[in-house]
């Protein structure tokens, strides 16, 4: 007898899944806010700046950044595939759209966008470099992007590594985790160093204007403080904050 072979889960699915964790950190996240709030600066009087908050996961991000915004000069629009991450992101934010950045792209026309905030997304991306090129579309000239990424080598994953651990964010399946510390599976598939960051998102079009570090959320209390001071020097960050510009 022939048994018909069980087709492992899609990335899709994996996301869909309301297991699956899709809020960042709230140190990460008013770091962020406050990037994009210097960048922008004063609205322009009777004017609205549109930022999209591309990923926008359960909506964290854009609500976060919300107070540091001048009010009424901005509207944020939330943007995600995920139908799961969409309902809780309707809790938090006014404006939660289904779109992709693959396929047939954005919902939104070229330069329809002042800022993007692109958090803990680019790791989770099999086609980065199509990402970028459809964020750079509906950015207008000289627009901002605001994007974050897990540093795969952060403090500690250079210590780890040393000592033959699978670092901290990097992932090996979809089912479990497997040679590193944690207990979530969360989806990455690709890690970027702070100079890999840099060089990547300049390739794509943007003026890179800032690296900044930010902690992580799950770095166990005790050392903490010792997480803080690393953002001192974004290449030991946990977390990476990088401003650019659309050139």
């Amino acid at each position: 007898m022939t048994t018909t072979p069980v087709k492992p889960p899609e990335l899709r699915d994996f996301y869909e899944n309301p297991a699956v964790p899709v809020a960042s950190g709230t140190p990460r996240s008013r770091r962020q806010a406050r990037m994009l709030a210097d960048a922008l600066g004063p609205a322009a009087a009777g004017g609205t700046r549109t930022i999209l908050d591309i990923g926008c996961g359960d909506g964290t991000a854009a609500a976060t950044a919300a107070p540091f915004l001048p009010v009424p000069g901005h509207r944020i629009v939330g943007i995600d595939w995920s139908q799961d991450a969409l309902r809780r992101a309707r809790t938090r934010i006014p404006y939660a759209v289904r779109g992709e950045l693959t396929g047939g792209g954005l919902p939104f026309r070229a330069g329809a966008a002042d800022a993007v905030l692109f958090s803990e997304v680019i790791e989770h991306l099999v086609d980065p470099d199509a990402a970028l090129d459809e964020i750079r579309r509906v950015l207008r000239p000289g627009g901002h992007l605001m994007l974050s990424t897990p540093n795969l080598a952060a403090w500690y994953n250079r210590a780890l590594l040393l000592a033959g651990v699978q670092p901290v964010f990097s992932e090996v399946s979809l089912r479990g985790i497997h040679g590193r510390p944690g207990r979530e599976v969360v989806g990455h598939l690709r890690l970027y160093t702070a100079r890999a960051l840099r060089e990547f998102v300049a390739a794509s079009g943007f003026e890179v204007v800032r690296v900044a570090g930010a902690p992580f959320h799950g770095v166990p209390r005790a050392l903490r403080p010792l997480d803080r001071l690393a953002c001192a020097r974004p290449s030991l960050a946990s977390i990476l904050l990088l401003h650019a510009r659309r050139t």
